[in-house]
């Protein structure tokens, strides 16, 4: 998001109350999240977050990838107006005139601390000679061997960090996108890396190269454009009513729920468990689209209200934490299919939808590297073989997560959402008690159908997982640099996909995928009427809505897959004949 973008209602410095805010410089600004400062930018003012970054009900991660930039189109999209109000109080200054978005201290993102009186001069100069330096580059460099990578923040010296974008700028190329290689690929003198990481390379090239032929330039000027529409489109979908929840569609959702939990009673206590288990796997089924209503605040628009519905349906009765779910999707919904920081893409060592997860990447978001080890190339190798009898599995994976979030506490410990982690405590122990001990050890007899129960239960519920993962796995992965829009990077990572009206209820909204991401909080049975001004939208943009059937979906993610255990198989090609390579030049070195 380059520019401001204000709308003219938010550009105003003297908010209610009459307080008006000290300009901050973009100069001072960065020398703030030098020294540690959480700040971004929203409705042309500064917003100081360090003091409620532990609270935030969304985790703090959502947070650290707004760092710098101006996050106005994310905080409406995922708050409520009363969240929106709150963060008024935490404002520090204001901005005039368009904010050019630093890249995130979490992403890599350097940034130069305050200078004192009399290195005011020392500055200037410094800036001249990095343009200088720059230009100098720029004239040697051809485009052959422009580097995708930028200073990794581990392996680089410090001394190129500022400006140093500038060149993968012009480039089209985005800093951020293969921090993690550890291969230069600028330095002719430097050895050929003998870990194929200039293979993954020319690849990410590639990828960027598609996605600016396709999509609009991410050039600040086209890009405050499309925001422009997308704020427009906003508003219109609020006069249309398409925020205002149609409780009588939750009416016949609540009908199918009681429909389906009966007939899993009935069953069971016929003692038919394979029937019962399938049908109290499609209560689950269907009731993680509740859940994901309420974790958007898509119900009542009431933040606790809506939180309390969704800990009721997913702990207590799905046996999965909400609270582990919101800080893992909200980082999603902020940095979709980026390798590194989306959870929802890091799946290693069993699947890889981009060729970069071969480097090792760190993931952000889990904070530790995800190795492209010896598990990783055996798995990556068949995964376009394996990945529907992975998406059987994935509710027990859901467990593992989930409880990992609870013990470790990785919620909010104070403010509005801290008590939500012991209702969650006590839905799981609610859960294990009425399906762990109520129906598998008191209802069910033989230690062979309490396995069968468990198996068909869960694996009837693959059709979410195969849908979540549908809507993204196909899509882009690349990085357009710090100056795409939210609009734009939504609908250049997500597809929707097509269904007739009356199978809705089974997709559950997750079929308006691309949608949702623009809109998070729309209820789900407004999507549908949404997607039409949505594709308005895109005509008038210029961007590429991408909608396919379910079965072509499923078409373009075994072939995503298939494509990177393809690149894998090079890869592996490629280190073979450079270690052979490297050992025969090796010795021949010596002599």
């Amino acid at each position: 998001m380059a520019g401001s973008r204000a709308s003219p209602a938010a550009g105003a410095s003297q908010p209610k109350g009459g307080r008006s805010y000290p300009v901050l410089s973009r100069r001072e600004i960065e020398a703030q999240i030098a020294e540690g400062r959480t700040i971004f930018i929203l409705d042309q003012h500064v917003v100081k977050a360090d003091a409620w970054r532990k609270y935030h009900p969304g985790g703090d991660k959502a947070i650290m990838h707004m760092v710098g930039r101006d996050a106005t189109d994310e905080v409406n999209a995922l708050h409520s107006l009363e969240a929106r109000r709150m963060m008024d109080k935490y404002r520090v200054g204001r901005i005039e005139g368009c904010w050019k978005n630093f890249l995130p201290p979490i992403q890599g993102g350097k940034f130069r601390a305050r200078v004192g009186e009399g290195e005011e001069e020392r500055e200037e100069e410094y800036d001249a000679n990095q343009a200088m330096k720059q230009t100098k580059e720029d004239a040697t460099a051809s485009p052959s061997d422009a580097s995708s990578r930028s200073p990794s923040p581990t392996f680089d010296t410090d001394d190129a960090a500022p400006g140093s974008g500038l060149r993968n700028r012009k480039l089209g190329i985005a800093r951020s996108d293969s921090a993690s290689s550890l291969s230069s690929v600028d330095d002719a003198t430097a050895p050929a890396p003998a870990d194929g990481m200039a293979h993954l390379d020319v690849l990410t090239r590639k990828a960027l190269k598609l996605d600016l032929a396709k999509y609009p330039s991410p050039d600040p000027a086209t890009q405050d454009a499309i925001v422009d529409k997308y704020r427009r489109l906003h508003e219109r979908i609020k006069a249309e009513g398409l925020y205002d929840c149609n409780y009588w569609a939750y009416a016949v959702e609540v009908s199918r729920y009681t429909l389906l939990a009966g007939l899993m009673l009935l069953c069971l206590r016929w003692q038919w468990y394979v029937a019962s288990a399938f049908f109290l796997g499609c209560l689950w089924h269907q009731l993680v689209f509740t859940v994901h209503d309420a974790g958007h605040m898509g119900i009542t628009h009431n933040f606790q209200v809506d939180t309390v519905i969704g800990i009721l349906i997913a702990d207590f009765i799905g046996g999965l934490s909400i609270g582990w779910w919101k800080r893992n999707h909200n980082v999603h919904h902020i940095i979709t299919n980026s390798p590194e920081h989306d959870p929802d893409i890091q799946h290693m060592p069993f699947l890889a939808v981009s060729h970069r997860l071969l480097g090792s990447l760190r993931s952000t978001y889990y904070e530790h590297v995800m190795r492209y080890d010896a598990v990783a190339r055996v798995m990556i190798a068949l995964q376009h073989r394996l990945y529907y009898v992975l998406m059987l599995f994935g509710r027990f994976n859901l467990y593992r997560l989930s409880w990992m979030h609870l013990l470790a506490g990785q919620g909010p410990r104070k403010g509005a959402a801290a008590w939500h982690r012991w209702l969650e405590i006590a839905g799981q122990v609610f859960f294990w008690s009425w399906f762990g001990y109520g129906i598998l050890y008191r209802a069910i007899d033989s230690n062979r159908d309490r396995l069968l129960f468990v198996l068909v239960s869960h694996l009837v519920t693959t059709p979410v997982h195969v849908q979540i993962t549908l809507s993204h796995f196909a899509m882009s992965t690349a990085d357009l640099g710090v100056d795409e829009s939210f609009p734009q990077k939504m609908l250049r990572t997500t597809m929707d996909v097509d269904c007739p009206p009356w199978l809705d209820f089974f997709h559950g909204g997750l079929q308006f995928q691309a949608v949702h991401h623009l809109f998070p909080r729309i209820p789900r049975h407004n999507l549908r009427k949404t997607q039409r001004l949505v594709q308005e939208f895109c005509d008038d943009v210029g961007i590429p809505y991408a909608l396919y059937g379910f079965v072509d979906g499923n078409k373009q993610v075994i072939g995503r897959l298939a494509d990177v255990a393809r690149q894998a198989a090079i890869l592996a090609k490629c280190q073979s004949v450079m270690m052979a390579e490297g050992e025969m030049g090796h010795s021949h070195h010596h002599h």
